[in-house]
């Protein structure tokens, strides 16, 4: 999905990598000439994110968060990346939908992929809590004040490791703030 979204990442742009793991997408988006903050709850992904720069020859900061207590600072990205960050529960969702928003920038994008409930018959990864996963209804409530610019539900063959593998039920987000 990233890279499907190469286009909107220029050079300069500030942007956040939420729930960034081992860094494949905070370091892709740095190979584009970002600027990227990555951040996880996991010092041990962090430390390989840092290696797998090093070894594609860019830069990223890293910080380990928690979101339950972590809110980015506001008005302060281009680009928020929420690529399958989909460790939040309902209420936990909510606050780290709220910090996305207040994180961007007007005018900031944020592109985000995730899984449909649909996803628990697949297998094929993702967390076991329906509640978990988003569906149309519920992105175009909760970013109801920006330009959704994209909203695509498909049913797609994603090979992104263990975890993430085989014909999946997702959904895939790409909207601006006013």
């Amino acid at each position: 999905f990233l890279a499907s979204q190469q286009n909107r990442l220029t050079a300069g742009q500030r942007v956040l990598s939420l729930a960034d793991g081992e860094g494949r997408n905070g370091v892709y988006m740095a190979q584009q000439g970002c600027d990227v903050l990555a951040v996880d709850f996991s010092a041990v992904a962090l430390a390989k994110s840092q290696k797998l720069a090093a070894e594609r020859q860019v830069k990223i900061e890293t910080r380990e968060v928690d979101h339950n207590s972590w809110s980015p600072d506001a008005d302060t990205f281009d680009l928020v990346a929420a690529i399958f960050i989909q460790f939040a529960g309902p209420d936990l969702r909510t606050k780290v939908f709220d910090d996305i928003k207040q994180a961007l920038k007007p005018g900031g994008m944020i592109l985000m992929q995730g899984y449909r409930p649909e996803q628990i018959e697949y297998g094929t990864g993702g967390p076991p809590n329906r509640e978990n996963m988003y569906t149309e209804d519920l992105l175009r409530s909760a970013f109801d004040d920006f330009e959704i610019l994209e909203l695509n539900v498909h049913d797609s063959e994603i090979n992104e490791g263990p975890g993430h593998d085989g014909i999946s039920a997702l959904i895939d987000m790409v909207a601006v703030r006013p």
